[in-house]
Protein backbone atom coordinates (compact mmCIF):
# COMPACT_ATOMS: atom_id res chain seq x y z
CA UNK A 1 0.00 0.00 0.00
CA UNK A 2 1.56 3.58 -1.07
CA UNK A 3 0.36 6.71 0.42
CA UNK A 4 -0.05 9.20 -1.93
CA UNK A 5 -0.54 13.22 -1.30
CA UNK A 6 -3.96 13.40 -3.04
CA UNK A 7 -5.38 10.19 -0.12
CA UNK A 8 -3.05 11.22 2.81
CA UNK A 9 -4.16 8.17 4.81
CA UNK A 10 -7.04 5.55 3.73
CA UNK A 11 -9.53 4.81 5.89
CA UNK A 12 -7.28 1.51 7.46
CA UNK A 13 -4.40 3.72 7.75
CA UNK A 14 -6.53 6.56 9.94
CA UNK A 15 -8.43 4.36 12.37
CA UNK A 16 -4.74 2.64 12.93
CA UNK A 17 -3.36 6.03 13.75
CA UNK A 18 -6.14 7.35 15.88
CA UNK A 19 -6.43 4.44 18.03
CA UNK A 20 -2.80 4.08 18.68
CA UNK A 21 -3.37 7.70 19.88
CA UNK A 22 -5.96 6.86 22.07
CA UNK A 23 -4.23 4.34 23.74
CA UNK A 24 -1.28 6.67 24.51
CA UNK A 25 -3.64 9.30 25.62
CA UNK A 26 -2.60 11.27 22.70
CA UNK A 27 -5.41 13.58 21.05
CA UNK A 28 -4.75 15.21 17.42
CA UNK A 29 -6.51 17.74 15.84
CA UNK A 30 -7.70 17.02 11.89
CA UNK A 31 -4.67 19.11 11.21
CA UNK A 32 -2.53 17.41 13.11
CA UNK A 33 -3.35 14.35 11.82
CA UNK A 34 -3.14 15.17 8.19
CA UNK A 35 0.34 17.13 9.03
CA UNK A 36 1.85 13.37 10.35
CA UNK A 37 -0.08 11.86 7.09
CA UNK A 38 1.80 15.03 5.09
CA UNK A 39 5.32 13.73 7.02
CA UNK A 40 4.77 10.23 6.05
CA UNK A 41 4.16 10.75 3.07
CA UNK A 42 7.29 12.99 2.66
CA UNK A 43 9.28 10.46 4.60
CA UNK A 44 8.18 8.04 1.73
CA UNK A 45 9.25 10.02 -0.85
CA UNK A 46 12.86 11.09 0.62
CA UNK A 47 13.25 7.54 1.81
CA UNK A 48 13.52 6.35 -1.74
CA UNK A 49 16.15 9.09 -2.53
CA UNK A 50 18.52 8.80 0.84
CA UNK A 51 17.43 5.32 2.58
CA UNK A 52 16.52 7.26 5.46
CA UNK A 53 14.29 3.99 7.39
CA UNK A 54 13.65 0.40 6.71
CA UNK A 55 10.22 0.98 7.04
CA UNK A 56 8.66 1.01 3.87
CA UNK A 57 5.00 0.08 4.67
CA UNK A 58 2.53 2.87 5.77
CA UNK A 59 1.17 1.00 8.22
CA UNK A 60 4.62 0.08 9.46
CA UNK A 61 5.73 3.50 9.81
CA UNK A 62 2.19 4.54 11.41
CA UNK A 63 3.27 1.82 13.58
CA UNK A 64 7.22 1.58 14.24
CA UNK A 65 7.33 5.33 13.79
CA UNK A 66 4.30 7.52 14.33
CA UNK A 67 3.17 5.84 17.24
CA UNK A 68 6.85 4.54 18.63
CA UNK A 69 7.38 8.29 18.38
CA UNK A 70 4.18 9.28 20.39
CA UNK A 71 5.05 6.22 23.27
CA UNK A 72 7.26 9.22 24.47
CA UNK A 73 5.16 12.08 24.08
CA UNK A 74 4.41 11.27 28.25
CA UNK A 75 8.17 11.68 29.32
CA UNK A 76 8.67 15.11 27.89
CA UNK A 77 9.04 17.94 30.04
CA UNK A 78 9.28 21.55 29.83
CA UNK A 79 9.26 23.60 26.35
CA UNK A 80 12.13 23.21 24.64
CA UNK A 81 13.26 19.35 23.29
CA UNK A 82 16.47 19.00 21.65
CA UNK A 83 16.26 15.60 19.55
CA UNK A 84 20.05 14.53 18.97
CA UNK A 85 20.20 12.26 16.33
CA UNK A 86 16.99 12.50 14.73
CA UNK A 87 17.89 11.24 11.07
CA UNK A 88 14.51 10.93 9.71
CA UNK A 89 13.42 13.32 11.69
CA UNK A 90 12.25 10.68 14.39
CA UNK A 91 11.01 11.00 16.99
CA UNK A 92 11.13 14.80 16.79
CA UNK A 93 8.64 15.50 14.04
CA UNK A 94 5.86 13.45 15.34
CA UNK A 95 6.20 14.75 18.97
CA UNK A 96 6.57 18.28 17.73
CA UNK A 97 3.18 17.83 15.81
CA UNK A 98 1.41 16.49 18.58
CA UNK A 99 2.78 19.19 20.49
CA UNK A 100 2.71 22.37 18.83
CA UNK A 101 2.76 24.12 21.98
CA UNK A 102 6.82 23.29 22.92
CA UNK A 103 9.46 24.12 20.83
CA UNK A 104 11.55 21.07 19.13
CA UNK A 105 14.96 21.23 17.97
CA UNK A 106 16.11 18.50 15.92
CA UNK A 107 20.07 18.24 15.30
CA UNK A 108 21.78 15.26 13.21
CA UNK A 109 24.78 15.03 11.20
CA UNK A 110 24.94 16.87 8.14
CA UNK A 111 25.46 13.78 5.75
CA UNK A 112 24.47 10.19 5.61
CA UNK A 113 27.04 7.77 6.60
CA UNK A 114 28.34 4.96 4.22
Amino acid sequence: MQLRSDSLLDDDLYLLLIEGCKNLDIKLSAQQVQNIAKFLVDLQKWNKTFNLTAVRNPRDMIINHILDSFSLNKYISGNTILDVGSGAGLPGLPLAIANPNKTFTLLDSSGKKN
